[in-house]
């Protein structure tokens, strides 16, 4: 009786670990990672192939800071350029417990989707459902104004690449894989991740440890 009595705690546990927290508060980014950009550079590469280990929420963190966090609080500028400084590219974090938004002015991620959507980066991938994490590059086109007019989607998608290069980056220098990546579901993200018409996923990374 004691044993079941043990597994039915154990299960509960497990179940309450899974559940998507609704902010999750990221530690302070490392600012004295070791690593040269030239040798990052050197060793830039795409991978298909990722561990299933989980991604720690100090790489995380880290991670996410490079990608497009606050460099200069003073200002709120952004370790990524945007068109006209108008930060259109928002970094959404697709976790197999839920979906989060990255608020890059309090580094932390809120909770926009509970469950596991990573079937909706992958975009017919199979190789991307199991990654532990994957990062959606959104832009908000509106933010540059008329979110129909070529010339802002084109500075919504040249800035999305920024973000993009800055991941790759940092990953290389990290140990991390990743491959940039077009391919996704666009009408289930949008539909997942709440976005209004005019915020288009642009890209996404899957990043993980390394196999």
């Amino acid at each position: 009786m004691k044993k079941v009595q043990l597994l039915l705690v154990c299960l509960m546990f497990s179940v309450v670990a899974l559940a998507a927290e609704k902010v999750i508060k990221l530690p302070k980014p490392n600012l004295n990672r070791t690593g040269s950009v030239m040798k990052a550079l050197s060793e830039r590469h795409s991978t298909r192939e990722f561990a299933a280990k989980a991604l720690s929420l100090s790489d995380l963190s880290d991670l996410l800071w490079a990608a497009n966090g606050v460099n200069r609080k003073d200002s709120g500028k952004r370790t990524a350029p945007s068109a006209l400084n108008k930060q259109d590219v928002d970094v959404y974090v697709v976790l197999p417990e839920g979906s989060y938004l990255y608020d890059a002015q309090n580094h932390q991620l809120t909770l926009v989707a509970e469950g596991d959507y990573r079937s909706a980066v992958a975009g017919g991938q199979a190789f991307v459902k199991s990654v532990p994490v994957s990062l959606v590059l959104v832009s908000d086109v509106s933010r540059f104004g008329d979110a129909k007019n070529t010339r802002n989607q084109l500075m919504g998608a040249m800035d999305a690449g920024i973000v993009s290069q800055n991941i790759s980056i940092f990953c290389s220098s990290a140990k991390l894989a990743t491959v940039p990546r077009a391919s996704m579901d666009g009408n289930q993200l949008k539909k997942v991740l709440k976005l209004k018409d005019s915020q288009i996923p642009m890209m996404n990374h899957p990043v993980g440890y390394f196999k």
